[in-house]
């Protein structure tokens, strides 16, 4: 496929055809099923056929506000610790969402490919997009994929915080939905790169198939337990840590550098606008597991325990642990 005014015509003429919807004040358009930012259907579109992933390639998949930035920060230091120190990664001066950046975003701006510089090696890319959108290259090819799955409830709350943020810091006059309203459209399964239950499926259900391939982590058990996981994640990737580095102490420095409050705090993050309109800083807000019983009432969460209960059935992955229901929400 090349990209041509043509086939950039085709895609517009495409978009203008699709149901369309506003998430948290932003356009979206349902493509085969599922729902993708206006903006990132031309990328989506030309990286499924144009993305050329060899077989040493790591994508990091997920829902937003599901865990993808730390995961970047992660494996961009487990991959690379012979190249840079933790006391000399790039994480000190470069946002996580620059350092790894996204397919159907960022490769494709536009739908149009772009000459990107990564300094990982080897290179690692990031997507939202379900598991049968992934370009063909990495579906055919060796490359590794980490899926991190979020606790629905609290990835709700955490993209609704990201969506507030973004609206603060541009001042802009178009208000964010209110929570209510979102949790409405997230549990009909429009939300950004939804339904929830078919984009987490896609990768669990791979992750089964092909055990080699993909990964299927949860932002819980990477909170729970982050040195075990990290051991995980690199022996997956190719790259496990010795008994020396683990006696070292390189594993926790890794979890150290990488961790929210960290990442949040650096200058780097604090100053940097992401795509011109989101702040470094939206990306990192409290990284708590549970926080959502501070902005869900007990019907709400009632409610997304039935939904998660009748979309996972017979799936063979279930949460940690049941949706808690006591707390009532403070707004």
């Amino acid at each position: 496929m090349e990209i041509t005014k043509s086939s950039e015509n085709k895609i517009d003429k495409l978009v203008s055809c699709l149901p369309q919807e506003n998430i948290c004040g932003r356009p979206f358009v349902q493509y085969n099923g599922t729902w993708f930012p206006l903006l990132a259907i031309p990328g989506v579109i030309s990286s499924q056929e144009l993305f050329q992933a060899d077989e040493s390639e790591i994508i990091i998949a997920g829902l937003p506000k599901c865990g993808t930035t730390w995961l970047k920060a992660l494996i961009f230091s487990i991959v690379n610790r012979n190249r840079y120190q933790p006391t000399e990664s790039p994480l000190l001066s470069i946002h996580p969402q620059i350092l790894v950046p996204s397919i159907e975003m960022d490769h494709f701006r536009d739908g149009l490919p772009q000459t990107i510089y990564q300094l990982s090696r080897p290179t690692i890319s990031s997507t939202h997009v379900p598991y049968a959108f992934l370009p063909n290259s990495i579906i055919t090819s060796n490359s590794r994929v980490v899926y991190v799955c979020r606790n629905p409830p609290d990835a709700l709350v955490s993209y609704w915080h990201f969506r507030n943020s973004i609206m603060k810091h541009n001042n802009t006059s178009v208000q964010v939905e209110p929570i209510e309203e979102f949790f409405d459209q997230y549990c009909r399964g429009v939300q950004p790169y939804g339904p929830l239950w078919e984009n987490i499926l896609g990768y669990w259900n791979a992750s089964v198939e092909k055990p080699e391939s993909v990964l299927f982590m949860t932002y819980e058990d990477l909170k729970e337990d982050s040195m075990f996981q990290l051991k995980r994640l690199a022996s997956f990737l190719g790259f496990p840590f010795s008994s020396e580095e683990e006696a070292q102490g390189l594993i926790q420095e890794i979890s150290t550098l990488c961790s929210i409050g960290n990442l949040k705090n650096l200058e780097a993050n604090q100053k940097v606008v992401h795509y011109s309109v989101v702040p470094g800083t939206s990306y990192f807000r409290k990284g708590e597991v549970g926080d959502y019983v501070n902005h869900l009432t007990p019907s709400m969460i009632e409610t997304l325990n039935k939904l998660v209960e009748e979309k996972f059935a017979g799936s063979g992955l279930v949460f940690k642990s049941k949706l808690i229901t006591t707390n009532s929400a403070s707004e």
